[in-house]
């Protein structure tokens, strides 16, 4: 799958209190987990002996882009990192640390998920995930013309959502499905999609992602 539009960034997740990205200590935190995540990102293709040509083959992502994920030159969209955790058979959470939970507490504190934005209006938060049964939930804000991406996109597996607050319109396979409050969708994930708010107000959604 193409990294398509301009790319979004990564951050680990902050509380509540917003900092302005002008801030130096943001911008730091920001360009500190972007490192980290691409230095996960080739020790798990090292680890199944993939060379970043097989990778781009798998994801559609150039060669060229792979490369500056990894040494942390570049941030990636959200679609981006579900195309290469799909193809390195981890979960995207996985992307930032070791997924094994052997030991963890039950309880994950809004301030230890990890918060993605796709560099177009909107912020995904990773609320739980357990790669044992291949189950990630992610909490899903948009701004008013937010999306989760420029154009559609596909990945494996399974998705279902459910709207929380706001509007927002499911582009699948060329359809727009509109979602009030309260609404669900569930989709396989190979099929092309893209979720948009083309409502006045900001919106929030449960997103549920399984494996194939």
């Amino acid at each position: 799958m193409a990294d398509t539009g301009a790319p979004g960034t990564v951050r680990s997740a902050t509380p509540a209190r917003t900092v302005p990205a002008s801030r130096p200590a943001g911008g730091f935190e920001a360009e500190r987990t972007i490192r980290m995540m691409g230095a996960r990102v080739r020790l798990l293709r090292k680890q199944q002996n993939l060379t970043l040509k097989s990778l781009a083959d798998r994801t559609g992502v150039s060669v060229s882009m792979l490369s500056m994920v990894e040494r942390g030159l570049a941030s990636a969209s959200v679609g981006t990192l579900v195309s290469v955790s799909t193809a390195l058979g981890v979960h995207m959470s996985d992307l930032f640390g070791p997924g094994d939970e052997a030991g963890r507490s039950p309880v994950t504190r809004a301030d230890e998920q990890v918060t993605a934005t796709t560099g177009a209006g909107g912020v995904h938060r990773i609320a739980y995930r357990d790669p044992r049964s291949g189950v990630e939930m992610t909490v899903q804000q948009y701004v008013p013309g937010g999306a989760s991406s420029n154009l559609p996109e596909h990945s494996d597996g399974r998705e279902v959502g459910v709207l929380i607050s706001g509007q927002l319109t499911v582009e699948l396979d060329g359809d727009a499905h509109v979602l009030n409050p309260g609404d669900s969708i569930a989709y396989l994930s190979s099929r092309p999609h893209r979720i948009v708010n083309r409502g006045a107000e900001p919106a929030q959604a449960l997103w549920v992602s399984l494996e194939a």
